[in-house]
């Protein structure tokens, strides 16, 4: 009778010492980050690593910084932050201390917010170009008043020579 019962034990001793989160969801996160335009470019924690659409899997045990940029538009940045998960509650019935030590050491116990990242860029009002001898110059539509005007582009007269 006592060899029936080793295999309960052993599986019951597995369970138990598991982490409910970590059985549930892991230890990452997908993350869909989708923009409009897109084909966007995605940072994350200062790396780029991919174009919008994108579904990125990322660790829950730290708040991450995304940001989303393309030319001709404002870059768009959010913070996916780490709240408790509730499943970590679920160690109370099968994992005890033992459960919730592994889900708090593999970030288990945590998800991330917002939970997807969707965002409609706004077009920028400096239009930036470059000239052939290599120097940049922005034209503003809404300039801010107490900005120094130091010169301003005026239309040529046609017939009258460009000085």
């Amino acid at each position: 009778m006592h060899k029936n019962l080793y295999p309960f034990i052993l599986v019951s001793l597995t369970i138990i010492s598991m982490g409910c989160a970590t059985i549930i969801h892991g230890p990452k996160q997908n993350v869909a980050i989708v923009s409009e335009p897109r084909k966007a470019s995605i940072i994350i924690d200062e790396i780029p690593v991919g174009y919008t659409p994108y579904l990125s899997k990322i660790t829950r045990n730290k708040t991450h910084i995304v940001k989303i940029e393309m030319e001709g538009y404002q870059t768009y940045e959010t913070t996916l932050k780490r709240k408790l998960d509730g499943w970590i509650f679920g160690n109370i019935l099968i994992g005890g201390i033992i459960g919730i030590a592994i889900d708090a050491a593999s970030g288990s116990m945590y998800r991330l917010t917002p939970k997807d990242v969707t965002v409609q860029l706004t077009a920028s009002s400096a239009i930036n170009h470059k000239t052939k001898d290599g120097i940049y110059f922005s034209v503003t539509l809404k300039p801010d008043p107490n900005w120094q005007k130091i010169g301003q582009l005026q239309k040529p007269i046609y017939g009258s020579p460009v000085r």
